[in-house]
Protein backbone atom coordinates (compact mmCIF):
# COMPACT_ATOMS: atom_id res chain seq x y z
CA UNK A 1 0.00 0.00 0.00
CA UNK A 2 1.08 3.68 -0.62
CA UNK A 3 0.93 6.66 1.99
CA UNK A 4 -0.84 9.89 0.54
CA UNK A 5 2.30 11.08 0.16
CA UNK A 6 3.31 8.48 -2.26
CA UNK A 7 5.97 6.60 -0.40
CA UNK A 8 5.78 3.11 0.13
CA UNK A 9 3.53 2.54 3.25
CA UNK A 10 6.05 0.76 6.18
CA UNK A 11 6.51 1.28 9.90
CA UNK A 12 9.70 2.90 9.54
CA UNK A 13 7.99 5.66 7.00
CA UNK A 14 5.46 6.34 9.33
CA UNK A 15 7.21 6.97 12.15
CA UNK A 16 9.48 9.46 10.43
CA UNK A 17 7.02 11.36 7.71
CA UNK A 18 5.11 14.40 8.07
CA UNK A 19 2.26 13.26 6.43
CA UNK A 20 -1.05 14.07 8.76
CA UNK A 21 1.33 16.11 11.13
CA UNK A 22 1.57 12.85 13.82
CA UNK A 23 5.32 13.37 14.97
CA UNK A 24 4.55 16.95 15.77
CA UNK A 25 1.62 15.21 17.85
CA UNK A 26 4.49 12.86 19.44
CA UNK A 27 7.05 15.23 20.02
CA UNK A 28 4.18 17.79 21.70
CA UNK A 29 3.00 14.65 23.95
CA UNK A 30 6.59 14.54 25.28
CA UNK A 31 7.03 17.97 26.51
CA UNK A 32 3.84 18.80 27.67
CA UNK A 33 4.59 15.39 30.21
CA UNK A 34 7.88 16.79 30.83
CA UNK A 35 6.70 20.52 31.61
CA UNK A 36 3.46 19.36 33.75
CA UNK A 37 6.10 16.79 35.78
CA UNK A 38 8.35 20.16 36.28
CA UNK A 39 5.82 22.45 37.10
CA UNK A 40 5.72 19.96 40.70
CA UNK A 41 9.78 20.09 41.31
CA UNK A 42 10.78 23.12 39.87
CA UNK A 43 8.52 26.82 39.17
CA UNK A 44 8.43 29.32 36.19
CA UNK A 45 7.79 26.57 34.09
CA UNK A 46 7.43 27.87 30.51
CA UNK A 47 6.10 25.74 27.05
CA UNK A 48 7.63 27.03 24.29
CA UNK A 49 9.81 30.06 25.42
CA UNK A 50 10.56 32.87 23.22
CA UNK A 51 14.88 33.35 23.41
CA UNK A 52 15.39 37.09 24.05
CA UNK A 53 16.24 39.30 21.04
CA UNK A 54 20.04 39.61 19.54
CA UNK A 55 21.10 42.93 19.38
CA UNK A 56 24.59 42.50 17.97
CA UNK A 57 25.65 39.36 19.75
CA UNK A 58 28.21 37.59 17.78
CA UNK A 59 29.07 33.56 18.84
CA UNK A 60 31.95 31.80 18.31
CA UNK A 61 30.41 28.63 16.66
CA UNK A 62 28.86 29.68 13.14
CA UNK A 63 25.73 26.87 13.90
CA UNK A 64 24.52 29.06 17.12
CA UNK A 65 20.99 30.11 15.68
CA UNK A 66 20.59 33.54 15.63
CA UNK A 67 16.82 33.47 14.80
CA UNK A 68 15.29 36.77 16.48
CA UNK A 69 11.72 34.28 16.56
CA UNK A 70 13.86 30.86 18.51
CA UNK A 71 11.85 29.36 20.91
CA UNK A 72 12.27 26.11 22.72
CA UNK A 73 10.18 23.59 24.22
CA UNK A 74 10.43 24.37 27.70
CA UNK A 75 11.94 25.82 30.40
CA UNK A 76 12.28 26.21 33.78
CA UNK A 77 14.11 27.30 37.43
CA UNK A 78 15.71 26.18 40.12
CA UNK A 79 15.87 22.50 38.14
CA UNK A 80 19.78 21.96 37.85
CA UNK A 81 21.00 24.98 40.00
CA UNK A 82 19.42 27.17 42.86
CA UNK A 83 15.92 28.89 42.38
CA UNK A 84 17.03 31.18 40.22
CA UNK A 85 19.12 29.63 37.62
CA UNK A 86 16.81 28.61 34.42
CA UNK A 87 17.35 25.64 32.20
CA UNK A 88 16.04 25.54 28.71
CA UNK A 89 14.91 21.76 27.26
CA UNK A 90 14.54 20.98 23.73
CA UNK A 91 12.86 17.43 22.82
CA UNK A 92 13.73 15.70 19.79
CA UNK A 93 11.88 12.39 19.30
CA UNK A 94 13.74 10.33 15.93
CA UNK A 95 13.32 7.17 14.12
CA UNK A 96 16.59 5.13 14.32
CA UNK A 97 15.50 2.83 11.52
CA UNK A 98 15.55 5.86 8.88
CA UNK A 99 17.81 5.57 6.47
CA UNK A 100 20.17 8.67 7.67
CA UNK A 101 20.82 6.42 10.80
CA UNK A 102 21.30 2.54 9.19
CA UNK A 103 24.81 2.85 9.07
CA UNK A 104 25.41 4.30 12.50
CA UNK A 105 25.43 2.55 16.40
CA UNK A 106 22.60 3.21 18.40
CA UNK A 107 25.06 5.48 20.79
CA UNK A 108 26.43 7.04 17.94
CA UNK A 109 22.96 7.97 16.72
CA UNK A 110 22.12 9.88 20.40
CA UNK A 111 25.06 11.65 20.29
CA UNK A 112 24.74 12.87 16.62
CA UNK A 113 21.05 14.03 17.78
CA UNK A 114 22.54 15.85 21.07
CA UNK A 115 25.54 17.35 19.27
CA UNK A 116 22.91 19.01 16.86
CA UNK A 117 21.24 20.83 19.34
CA UNK A 118 24.22 21.75 21.25
CA UNK A 119 25.75 23.53 18.76
CA UNK A 120 22.58 25.18 17.64
CA UNK A 121 21.42 26.55 20.82
CA UNK A 122 24.22 26.03 23.70
CA UNK A 123 26.33 29.03 23.02
CA UNK A 124 23.55 31.49 22.57
CA UNK A 125 21.56 30.00 26.01
CA UNK A 126 25.44 30.41 27.77
CA UNK A 127 26.27 33.53 26.23
CA UNK A 128 22.86 35.65 26.01
CA UNK A 129 20.15 34.12 28.24
CA UNK A 130 22.95 32.91 31.13
CA UNK A 131 20.84 29.46 31.12
CA UNK A 132 21.85 26.13 30.78
CA UNK A 133 20.47 23.49 28.10
CA UNK A 134 19.41 20.33 27.98
CA UNK A 135 18.95 18.46 24.51
CA UNK A 136 15.54 15.70 25.36
CA UNK A 137 16.83 13.12 23.05
CA UNK A 138 14.50 10.26 22.83
CA UNK A 139 14.17 7.11 20.43
CA UNK A 140 10.74 6.93 18.74
CA UNK A 141 11.24 2.71 19.96
CA UNK A 142 11.73 3.85 23.59
CA UNK A 143 15.62 4.84 24.44
CA UNK A 144 16.96 8.01 25.59
CA UNK A 145 20.28 9.96 25.09
CA UNK A 146 22.62 10.71 28.00
CA UNK A 147 21.42 14.00 28.40
CA UNK A 148 17.93 12.65 28.75
CA UNK A 149 18.91 9.96 31.02
CA UNK A 150 20.48 12.18 33.24
CA UNK A 151 17.46 14.64 33.72
CA UNK A 152 14.98 11.71 33.98
CA UNK A 153 17.46 10.65 37.07
CA UNK A 154 17.30 14.75 38.61
CA UNK A 155 13.56 14.82 37.83
CA UNK A 156 12.98 11.39 39.73
CA UNK A 157 15.22 12.45 42.58
CA UNK A 158 13.12 15.86 42.71
CA UNK A 159 10.10 13.60 42.62
CA UNK A 160 11.52 11.75 45.54
CA UNK A 161 11.82 14.38 47.68
CA UNK A 162 7.82 16.18 46.86
CA UNK A 163 6.26 13.19 47.49
CA UNK A 164 8.22 11.55 50.39
CA UNK A 165 8.46 8.26 47.74
CA UNK A 166 11.40 5.93 47.43
CA UNK A 167 13.09 6.71 43.74
CA UNK A 168 12.51 3.72 42.06
CA UNK A 169 8.96 3.95 42.19
CA UNK A 170 9.96 7.40 41.08
CA UNK A 171 12.09 6.70 38.36
CA UNK A 172 9.44 4.03 37.57
CA UNK A 173 6.96 6.56 37.12
CA UNK A 174 8.48 8.55 34.57
CA UNK A 175 9.91 6.09 32.61
CA UNK A 176 6.80 4.22 31.93
CA UNK A 177 4.73 7.68 31.78
CA UNK A 178 7.53 8.90 28.70
CA UNK A 179 7.15 4.87 27.29
CA UNK A 180 3.50 4.99 26.90
CA UNK A 181 3.02 8.81 25.92
CA UNK A 182 5.85 7.35 23.04
CA UNK A 183 3.67 3.97 22.25
CA UNK A 184 0.66 6.26 21.76
CA UNK A 185 2.29 8.05 19.72
CA UNK A 186 3.23 5.13 17.53
CA UNK A 187 -0.17 3.80 17.39
CA UNK A 188 -1.44 7.15 15.84
CA UNK A 189 1.80 6.94 13.50
CA UNK A 190 -0.01 3.51 12.58
CA UNK A 191 -3.56 3.60 12.09
CA UNK A 192 -3.96 7.64 11.97
CA UNK A 193 -5.96 9.14 9.15
CA UNK A 194 -3.25 10.58 5.86
CA UNK A 195 -5.41 11.10 3.50
CA UNK A 196 -4.61 13.93 0.45
CA UNK A 197 -4.95 17.49 1.81
CA UNK A 198 -8.65 19.37 -0.12
CA UNK A 199 -8.90 22.46 -0.33
CA UNK A 200 -12.60 23.47 0.45
CA UNK A 201 -14.99 24.38 -1.90
CA UNK A 202 -15.81 27.55 -2.69
CA UNK A 203 -19.98 28.21 -3.23
CA UNK A 204 -21.45 31.16 -4.58
CA UNK A 205 -25.02 32.43 -3.63
CA UNK A 206 -26.81 31.74 -6.64
CA UNK A 207 -25.20 28.01 -6.52
CA UNK A 208 -26.43 27.43 -3.39
CA UNK A 209 -29.91 29.13 -3.61
CA UNK A 210 -30.64 26.22 -6.57
CA UNK A 211 -29.50 23.63 -4.23
CA UNK A 212 -32.18 25.01 -1.55
CA UNK A 213 -34.52 25.18 -3.86
CA UNK A 214 -33.75 21.80 -5.36
CA UNK A 215 -34.11 20.72 -2.17
CA UNK A 216 -37.49 22.44 -1.36
CA UNK A 217 -35.37 24.14 1.81
CA UNK A 218 -36.90 27.62 3.32
CA UNK A 219 -33.62 29.97 3.32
Amino acid sequence: SRCACGSRFSVTHVLSGPTGGFPSIRHNEMRDFIASTLSEVAHSVTVEPMLQSLTGETFVLRSTSTDQLARLDVSACGFWGNRFQRTFIDVSVFNPLAASYVSMDSDAVYRHNENRKVLKYEERLREVEHSTFTPFILSAYGGMGPSASQFVKRLSMKLCDKRSVPYSECVVWVRRNLSFALLRSALLCLRGCRSAARRPVKVTWAEAAIVMANAEVEP
